[in-house]
């Protein structure tokens, strides 16, 4: 019925992007349960423009290998650029990466503690599966990549569905020649992000953390549409 919460918004709602993993593998049958649902994503002129590798047991763990030595090499290879300029995204990316920190209990002047923590990133928050999300060269790559983005929403809101989780990484991307040799993919398909997947470590304290959302009315501006972002 119209104006009725469905199941949907507790998912959507609930949903967290965990940094610690239980090294349990899942189902097959949960994994392609999960890749079904991304795969109904709207697409710019149904395109469907993803390409996704699915990385898991020993393929796991020796691409893990591969990139922390990139990382130790310095062989960042990233397909797009990044950076949040200066002011309120930047702040908010800091502000993110300082309650991070704070859950896995690193001080700002612990160097080692928050490599150590950055590099936890390329053995995928000791998730057993990861999935990659690679892109053609189309256009600009604007549209392909917000097409990309609605197939890892659904995929992250199917895990969530499902009781599992997922985090999506841009640094994964970072290291986007070094994932593709190891996998076999050709250079005309670029890297956006990864996934790492699995099920959620509930003892982890990093895993406590729970990132805020500004209110709508910093980033809505409704025209004729009386009512919507009135306080309740």
């Amino acid at each position: 019925m119209p104006g009725t919460a469905s199941p949907f918004t507790d998912i959507a709602r609930s949903r967290r992007s965990p940094r610690q993993f239980l090294p349990t593998a899942l189902s097959p049958s949960d994994i392609r349960g999960v890749l079904e649902d991304a795969q109904t994503a709207p697409s710019n002129s149904n395109t469907q423009p993803w390409t996704v590798h699915v990385v898991s047991g020993a393929a796991r763990d020796a691409l893990a290998k591969e990139l922390l030595r990139a990382e130790e090499e310095g062989r960042t290879s990233p397909d797009f650029t990044d950076g949040y300029g200066e002011g309120l995204y930047l702040e908010r990316s800091q502000a993110l990466g300082a309650s991070v920190y704070r859950a896995r209990g690193v001080e700002r002047s612990d160097r080692d503690g928050r490599r150590a923590a950055v590099r936890e990133n390329l053995e995928f928050y000791g998730a057993p599966h990861a999935a990659f999300l690679f892109m053609p060269a189309l256009g600009d790559g604007v549209r392909t990549a917000g097409d990309i983005g609605m197939y890892a929403q659904n995929f992250l809101l199917s895990l969530a569905a499902r009781g599992l989780a997922g985090i999506p990484q841009t640094i994964l991307g970072v290291y986007a020649d070094t994932v593709r040799e190891f996998l076999g993919v050709p250079a005309e398909l670029k890297l956006l992000f990864g996934i790492s997947f699995g099920m959620a470590d509930p003892t982890a304290p990093v895993n406590t953390l729970r990132t805020e959302r500004v209110p709508l009315q910093r980033s809505v501006v409704v025209h004729d549409t009386p009512g919507v972002l009135d306080r309740q």
